[in-house]
């Protein structure tokens, strides 16, 4: 990957930049977005777990929307200046309820098409992973602030890298880009009845994927 094609990702923020003018022209909130993009994924996972093609490719769609509007509300507290901690918060939840609550559904909807409770089991592993990574996340973060506060000048100088080395960039594919633009990976499958790939793939990938959060460097890149 060529550094200059970095800027093209993540994909979903080239949908959301024609959204967010108009959700900044509507009386909405940002937490409100949230909201609305918590809606959009909590129906995308009822979708997934009914286990037949029309449904996986609705809750495509619905994940798709979830995305756009989970990158909406950033923007829309950001120009309409109702940046808050608890949005930081209530954004952060909202992503893990969707990912945890899809990686279930979907092994629901597995068990439905397969006929084998080993589906559903695989849903609940790759959901626990989803949980672990946000717990240590949120661990991590407190860190963070703690050390913004013993130490603003160095916090103010901070710096996002961009990956330098084939490694870095393994990371920064399986971290960033695979986080930011899950969604067309969940629509692509869903239009080819393959929705229930993630279900395996999810239950090692997720455990994989806190384990990163240990890699050093590995939380410093920007998307």
């Amino acid at each position: 990957m060529a550094a200059s094609a970095i800027p093209l990702f993540p994909v979903v923020r080239h949908l959301s930049k024609y959204v967010t003018p108009m959700l900044v022209a509507l009386p909405v909130t940002a937490n409100q977005v949230t909201t609305a993009s918590l809606l959009a994924g909590l129906a995308a996972c009822w979708s997934a777990a009914q286990g037949t093609h029309g449904w996986a490719v609705v809750s495509g769609v619905l994940m798709v929307v979830c995305y756009v509007l989970d990158n909406c509300d950033g923007e829309v507290a950001r120009q309409k200046n109702q940046c808050s901690t608890f949005g930081m918060h209530y954004d952060t939840f909202v992503d893990w309820a969707v990912h945890a609550a899809f990686f279930v559904a979907l092994g629901i909807g597995a068990e439905r098409l397969f006929s084998s409770k080993i589906w559903f089991y695989m849903g609940l592993i790759a959901a626990a992973g989803a949980t672990v990574n946000y717990v240590l996340g949120l661990v991590f973060d407190a860190r963070e602030r703690q050390a913004v506060a013993a130490t603003p000048a160095a916090a103010a100088s901070k710096e996002y890298r961009q990956p330098d080395g084939w490694t870095d960039y393994a990371l920064y594919v399986f971290r960033e880009l695979t986080r930011a633009d899950f969604c067309f990976i969940v629509l692509i499958l869903a239009a080819f009845d393959l929705l229930w790939v993630l279900v395996p793939a999810g239950a090692v990938g997720s455990q994989v994927y806190w384990i990163t959060q240990f890699v050093r460097g590995a939380r410093d890149f920007h998307v």
